[in-house]
């Protein structure tokens, strides 16, 4: 664990020292920095700071952009990246604690550290009935009323 460590782990600082272990500097990673969505680039010193584990200014601009330079050097899917950059710098956990997900469908539930399954019955109901096609009035919009 480095001096900088996070109480939450450092995800997205691994995977850019993956990226960096598997042959590209940081300014070639830097390179392939933007953000497809957005266009925000970052330059080599914030991917360094990342894989530092040093704070950085983040948003989602910034984080596109990062996945595209890790994407750029290793075979890693950009929601893992999104979730990874979660999980270091705002403490929250992105998963599928119900292991919900198949082929056609991802299950991602963003949760405090430490919850589980057992921890969130409410969600494992929902994710069931909308399976069965039963969509809770609350979230089909049949509930709502006129004033």
């Amino acid at each position: 664990m480095s001096e900088t460590d996070t109480p939450y782990g450092t995800p997205f600082g691994d995977l850019l020292r993956a990226a960096n272990d598997a042959g590209h500097s940081y300014r070639k990673l830097a390179e392939s920095a933007v953000d497809p969505t957005t266009g925000v680039a970052v330059k080599y010193a914030t991917l360094y700071r990342i894989a530092r584990d040093e704070p950085i200014m983040l948003g989602p601009g910034v984080v596109g952009a990062v996945a595209a330079a890790i994407r750029s050097a290793i075979d890693v899917d950009e929601r893992d990246v999104r979730k990874a950059a979660a999980q270091q710098y705002c403490g929250l956990i992105a998963d599928d604690p119900f292991n919900a997900s198949d082929g056609e469908t991802s299950v991602v539930v963003v949760h405090a550290p430490g919850m589980g399954r057992k921890d969130m019955p409410r969600v494992e109901e929902l994710l069931r009935r909308y399976a069965a096609g039963e969509l809770p009035p609350e979230l089909s919009g049949e509930n709502e009323t006129s004033s």
